[in-house]
């Protein structure tokens, strides 16, 4: 049987990779001998493992909806999903409170929504997002932790019909929606099993090795025989 590389384009380089593989792709090719485990047995997000088993009681999720001036968040730890808060920060400032809330939540991956058409084309906004989450994998590759996209289209909309069928008023609405569309982006993906994901891969080796090794064990969850 084949096995397959990602191939990556200087822009991906430059700015962190982001690959959406297929299966039994080789995430991390050592030798042209060598033959790796398919990616999603290397480094499984959360909803594929919950799908094998549903008895897993590890890994958190951070939902992230980046937007223009404010950026909603959403947590889920188990099999429920939470608006969490509305951040307005940006740069440096934002990547940073993003990894200080993943770190009081226990939470080891990241899935952020990415902005596409209903014809499922990028659009200027996909090219900011790609910026922030390539500059976040980094960070939160130290940790062990990943960084995934997920196509949020119409997400938005979605999260409006919800906070107005939970009667919710205009005002609380426009303060709220954006972490209410992060819950959306969760959704999304938990609902897909984690299929169509793209994966962001810092380009260091040494980084790459990390979000292999995955966080360190959590003894509370995971105690010793």
């Amino acid at each position: 049987m084949a096995v397959q590389f990602a191939t990556l384009n200087p822009l991906q380089i430059q700015r962190g990779i982001s690959v959406s593989l297929p299966r039994r792709t080789q995430l991390f090719p050592r030798a042209a001998a060598s033959v790796s485990l398919p990616w999603e047995e290397q480094i499984p997000p959360n909803a594929l493992r919950r799908k094998r088993d549903p008895s897993w009681r590890g890994g958190f999720s951070l939902g992230v909806d980046l937007g223009l001036s404010r950026t909603g968040v959403a947590l889920s730890k188990g099999f429920s999903i939470r608006p969490l808060t509305v951040l307005e920060l940006r740069g440096q400032k934002l990547e940073l409170r993003l990894l200080d809330i993943a770190e009081k939540q226990e939470v080891d991956e990241f899935i952020i929504g990415l902005p596409k058409s209903g014809q499922g084309n990028e659009t200027e906004q996909s090219n900011k997002v790609r910026s922030v989450a390539g500059r976040l994998a980094v960070r939160a590759a130290e940790r062990g932790w990943r960084v995934y996209l997920q196509d949020e289209h119409g997400t938005s909309a979605e999260a409006l019909d919800h906070m107005i069928a939970k009667g919710l008023s205009r005002s609380a609405r426009e303060g709220r929606i954006d972490a209410y569309a992060a819950v959306k982006v969760l959704e999304r993906y938990f609902s897909y099993s984690g299929n169509g994901i793209e994966l962001v891969i810092p380009k260091q080796v040494e980084l790459q090795n990390k979000l292999r090794q995955g966080p360190p064990k959590d003894v509370d969850f995971f105690p010793d025989d």
